[in-house]
């Protein structure tokens, strides 16, 4: 039932009409609100019991997971608090982001194949096995790769572009460095992989045709480019049209000394900014997420961001 003093208390504080503009269109997780707003367990809980207690939310579990969503009783006064805590919302700074992340979560949850590599992810490393490896396991995946022009933007001495290679039908490495490109180009005539070619140019602009390539490759480089939106906008441009891009990057991260002992440009990105540069360069099919976090400090995390041209 809502209570109207505890409403009107509770629509006083700006992180809370953050959340009850998240929920008004659907229910989220405990969890997938920590995400979208980058707070911890403790504030969120606590936010969210005072809404419900309030009368403005209501819950539901599933499993050990609490899924919260906007009370639904039809009463008028109730509709009318919550439509204003939605257009406050609107004049908060965090509005875009949180609108950015909402989407890149609500995505993510819909795509129940990411959900289960998780799972089998987790299984994987559980217990010892012989001959269990990540390297096993993925020679294994690459012999099921189809046969594609790759691009690799920032390839480096060309790791994956030469493990790519022997299954692609011709792999692009561009990077640039001269003598990352001098290198690169020797290992492969020496390992005689004549469908890898290296090439020297720069991220945002990498010289390649339009429409020329399936797919485009930014592992851990998108950091050291000047602008990494540009980066993103002219790996759509080389794709083909269902082409995909691919961007491993570390997350947003506090470690200052990245600057010097890794010439990183940026310290990682959010996952908001990743979907929101995929998106402003049209890409479709947008998924973001962390697909691993180390062990020891300063606890570098991995993001994944995928897109359709």
């Amino acid at each position: 039932m809502l209570s109207t003093l505890k409403a009107f208390r509770a629509l006083g504080d700006a992180t809370r009409l953050r959340i009850l503009a998240l929920l008004e269109k659907d229910e989220l997780s405990v969890a997938e609100l920590q995400e979208i707003t980058r707070m911890g367990q403790s504030r969120i809980s606590t936010h969210l019991g005072l809404l419900q207690e309030s009368g403005l939310l209501q819950s539901r579990r599933e499993g050990k997971r609490t899924f919260y969503k906007l009370s639904t009783n039809g009463d008028e006064v109730l509709n009318g608090f919550l439509s204003l805590a939605v257009r406050g919302a609107k004049e908060l700074p965090d509005r875009g982001a949180d609108q950015l992340n909402l989407k890149r979560v609500l995505t993510r949850r819909r795509a129940q194949d990411q959900v289960y590599f998780n799972q089998v992810a987790g299984r994987f490393g559980r217990n010892y096995g012989p001959g269990r490896s990540w390297q096993a396991f993925g020679q294994l995946l690459l012999r099921l790769m189809p046969s594609l022009d790759i691009a690799d933007l920032g390839s480096g001495e060309g790791l994956i572009s030469e493990l790519l290679a022997r299954k692609a039908k011709s792999v692009i490495a561009v990077d640039n460095s001269e003598k990352m490109v001098a290198y690169g180009t020797q290992k492969a005539k020496k390992n005689g992989l004549k469908n890898l070619r290296f090439k020297l140019g720069d991220l945002e602009n990498p010289p390649l045709d339009d429409a020329s390539v399936d797919v485009a490759i930014l592992s851990q480089a998108l950091h050291h480019a000047e602008k990494p939106d540009r980066a993103i906008a002219a790996a759509h441009r080389i794709l083909r049209p269902g082409g995909q891009l691919l961007v491993l990057d570390l997350a947003r991260h506090k470690f200052e000394q990245a600057h010097e002992l890794y010439g990183d440009r940026w310290l990682g990105f959010t996952e908001g900014e990743l979907h929101g540069w995929l998106e402003a360069a049209s890409f479709k099919s947008i998924e973001v997420t962390v697909v691993a976090r180390e062990d020891e400090p300063p606890h570098f995390e991995t993001v994944l961001a995928c897109g359709i041209k």
